[in-house]
């Protein structure tokens, strides 16, 4: 295996991590965890990468549209996977199976394609950097959640091209999964990065990393055209976002909260929101739309937050934890004006890490550690790592396919040091 070193300091949301040496790897189809004895075991068993256009292997495909791919999400249903590639502004569709690809959907808008935009914009956000025009643009795609028994697919835009300190109201795509085509576009707030769709299917949830605000969508219509904002959550105080344009602004440190992370709890009357700057948990309620207040206890910068029967699992980027914790305890404290939630069960990762998946069973969490270029599996009964495997430099989402057994995680990149580019697909076996 052959690295190329880096010396980097790291600073997220407004923090300096430390500097230490960066080894950019790239793994070789084929690798296996260790150790090779234990109860669950991964093997890549295929790559989609854009680096390399001379691979040999039949399984280490290139693909030129693999473009800092930021997030996987796969649709077991219909055979195939969505890999949002945020710098070629497409969202790929593969075939889950025989990995071809089936569809680069561009997310392109002139004035062609004008008739999906049924709004401009929302609540009382206003355009700073253009004065026409909004809708003619390229769209940043970072992740997705689906709705309406996975029909839709929503892919959120970091920001519009034209926007270069995303300052502005960004937008997302609302994908029809059946034709693979975007059929609506709909404005947000500044920078959004996760959304979320609630068990009931009422609510669609817009984190805006950019001003510490969330969008609601009411979706309890059938017909995608019906779908309207409902609210404007805030944590805090909204952020004055006044910039000049001419100025290129650092918007991973001047994002106020940072907020991230976004699961509704399994009963839909709750919203709960990761602050990733400034620590805590944000919880929402749902039934009277306000909000109750954040919680703390947990490790601090907190990333990635998902839900399975009544546990929340979460992920802290510098710090490095997954933890877990019953959710409803955790919004009962916020409900009794408690500010702390301690009854954690927590296991350090290493650090960077970023999007977790959990096995439909509950047993075995799937963790991407960014910083070590490598993924853990942690057995959830005794917070154990009991495998880890070298992956591409660096991961950074992932998801888990049930019926199949394929884990697929995305490796980004950095602009300072290169690697990423690639989508590797695991097989698990346990």
């Amino acid at each position: 295996m052959k690295y190329l070193i880096f010396t980097l300091s790291f600073v997220v949301s407004g923090y300096s991590l430390f500097s230490q040496d960066i080894k950019v790897q790239r793994v070789p189809v084929g690798t296996k965890s260790s150790p090779e004895t234990s109860e669950v075991r991964l093997t890549l068993s295929a790559r989609i990468q854009g680096y390399n256009s001379y691979a040999k292997l039949n399984n280490d495909i290139y693909d030129k549209t693999i473009g800092s791919p930021k997030s996987a999400i796969i649709l077991e249903e219909k055979n195939k996977f969505y890999i949002n590639n945020l710098e070629n502004k497409a969202t790929t569709v593969y075939n889950l199976e025989n990995l071809t690809m089936l569809k680069n959907i561009k997310h392109k808008f002139t004035n062609e394609n004008s008739f999906l935009f049924k709004d401009t914009s929302l609540f009382d956000y206003k355009f700073n950097t253009r004065s026409s025009q909004f809708n003619i643009f390229e769209g940043k795609p970072v992740e997705g959640c689906f709705s309406h028994n996975k029909k839709f697919l929503w892919v959120t835009y970091y920001r519009r091209t034209y926007d270069r300190n995303a300052v502005d109201p960004s937008a997302l795509a609302i994908i029809d999964t059946d034709k693979d085509e975007i059929i609506r576009v709909m404005p947000t707030g500044p920078l959004p990065k996760m959304i979320a769709c609630s068990p009931d299917n009422r609510y669609i949830a817009v984190t805006h990393w950019g001003d510490n605000t969330i969008g609601i969508i009411d979706i309890s219509s059938n017909d995608v055209n019906n779908f309207k904002y409902t609210k404007l959550f805030q944590v805090g105080k909204r952020i004055n976002l006044k910039f000049d344009n001419a100025t290129k602004i650092d918007r991973d440190k001047d994002c106020g909260y940072c907020l991230r992370g976004t699961v509704f709890s399994p009963d839909s009357k709750y919203l709960l929101v990761a602050r990733m700057g400034g620590g805590g948990i944000a919880v929402f309620d749902m039934t009277n739309m306000k909000y109750i207040r954040s919680v703390f206890g947990m490790q601090t910068n907190i990333r990635h937050l998902t839900v399975l029967g009544d546990l929340l699992y979460i992920s802290t980027n510098i710090t490095g934890y997954v933890q877990i914790a019953n959710i409803y305890d955790l919004i009962d404290s916020a409900i009794n004006s408690e500010s702390s939630y301690t009854n954690w069960r927590s296991r350090y990762v290493g650090k960077g890490v970023r999007t977790i998946a959990v096995s439909a069973d509950g047993k075995y969490i799937f963790a991407a550690v960014n910083n070590e270029s490598r993924v853990a599996v942690i057995k959830a009964a005794d917070m154990s790592i009991i495998s880890t495997i070298d992956v591409d430099s660096f991961p950074v989402g992932m998801d888990i396919a049930t019926e199949s057994s394929k884990l697929i995680v995305t490796s980004q990149g950095r602009i300072s040091c290169g690697g990423g580019q690639s989508v590797m697909i695991f097989d698990i076996e346990n």
